[in-house]
């Protein structure tokens, strides 16, 4: 055994002893371990420059995280984005005044309408028939006013006449009381023209309060024509009512009436998404919205007509939100956590559409995306 035998005898038994296990007999040795060769005297070099290029990639990540984050956080102060955003419009209910049987139904679900256009007919012969009615009363009323004038001129004739006697009892007995003191006329005469004179006061009074008897009655049944006129034209708006027409401009949604369906007074029958309150919602975080104003641009990307953005304006922003979901509220509410996540408060901005193509079909409900800049 030559000395350079011994010596790599010597080198793999310490690496035998450094070695956590003992290596398989089976398995081959490296290359550098077979007999006659030496090991490469370079190898700790690479590992040291692995290590440097794995701390200049984590320091590269970290630095690029910072970065981005600096710029995310910079951004805010020059505009804003959401995509829980959507389009919206007024829904109208549209009711009826009165209530009564379906007879007629003039649209389609889905079908685009006109203000004034006629929706549904209620049957109007209930209402045709209690006009009818009344129309009959107030003619009935109008005759009796007649009657009543007529007896109030007869009272007023009753007066004059009961008047006119009366002057004349008075003058008789003003003649004959000197004459009685004089001894040319009787006591017992001038007893009877007092009587007369009495008598004609009495009835002169008898006229005066049958003609205001007769102008109360009159005065009464004034009011009952009043009221007759009333009821008539009530009846007269009811009977207009039974033809529902299209309050606006719009589109008919989820159509469900039929013919002989009851409706009920106050009670929704026809939904119409108006054709002229087009907005989109946007909900923004708390952290940017003190930056907006009213009549700030805004750019608004609709998943509907993707790779197009429209411009649009700030046309208002919410001053509150209601904190927890109610049935009946007065501010909107904007749920607060999305997949588990639970993010800032947004307040919903009302965004208006400036440059909407007329070929651009919008649908209330349709997700949206907007930028906002300050």
């Amino acid at each position: 055994m030559t000395d350079q035998d011994t010596t790599i005898r010597l080198r793999e038994v310490a690496r035998a002893r450094s070695r956590p296990a003992e290596a398989d007999p089976a398995e081959p040795a490296p290359p550098h371990e077979k007999a006659g060769e030496r090991p490469p005297e370079t190898a700790g070099k690479p590992q040291d420059k692995g290590v440097d290029s794995y701390r200049r990639r984590v320091l590269l990540m970290l630095s690029s995280i910072a970065l981005a984050l600096a710029l995310y956080w910079a951004s805010s102060y020059f505009f804003a984005y959401t995509n829980d955003a959507y389009v919206t419009s007024d829904l109208v209910s549209v009711a009826p005044y009165i209530s009564g049987r379906i007879i007629g139904v003039n649209i389609l679900d889905n079908q685009t309408v006109r203000k004034g256009d006629l929706l549904a007919t209620i049957d109007p012969a209930p209402f045709q028939l209690a006009l009818n009615e009344k129309q009959a009363k107030k003619t009935e009323a109008e005759a009796q006013l007649a009657v009543d004038r007529d007896v109030i001129t007869a009272a007023q004739a009753q007066r004059d006449d009961a008047s006119a006697k009366e002057r004349l009892a008075s003058d008789n007995v003003r003649r004959a009381t000197p004459i009685t003191a004089a001894g040319f006329y009787s006591r017992q005469g001038l007893d009877t023209l007092t009587a007369k004179e009495q008598e004609a006061k009495a009835a002169l009074a008898d006229a005066e309060a049958a003609i205001a008897k007769a102008q109360q009655t009159l005065v009464l049944h004034q009011a009952t024509v009043a009221a007759i006129s009333a009821e008539i034209a009530y009846l007269q708006w009811q009977l207009e009512q039974t033809t529902l027409l299209a309050p606006t401009d719009g589109t008919i949604t989820q159509l469900t009436l039929r013919v002989g369906d009851q409706a009920v007074a106050n009670t929704p029958l026809i939904g119409l998404v108006d054709a002229h309150a087009w907005r989109i919602y946007a909900n923004y975080k708390e952290s940017v919205i003190r930056h907006m104003r009213v009549g700030h641009t805004a750019w608004v990307w609709l998943d509907a007509y993707p790779w197009h953005f429209h411009r649009a304006e700030i046309q208002g922003i919410a001053r509150g939100i209601s904190r927890e979901q109610t049935e009946r509220k007065l501010l909107p509410y904007v749920e607060p956590t999305t997949d588990w996540i639970r993010l800032e408060r947004r307040f919903p901005v009302t965004l208006v559409v400036q440059d909407l193509s007329p070929d651009v079909v919008l649908h209330m409900g349709s997700d949206a995306r907007a930028f906002v800049f300050y």
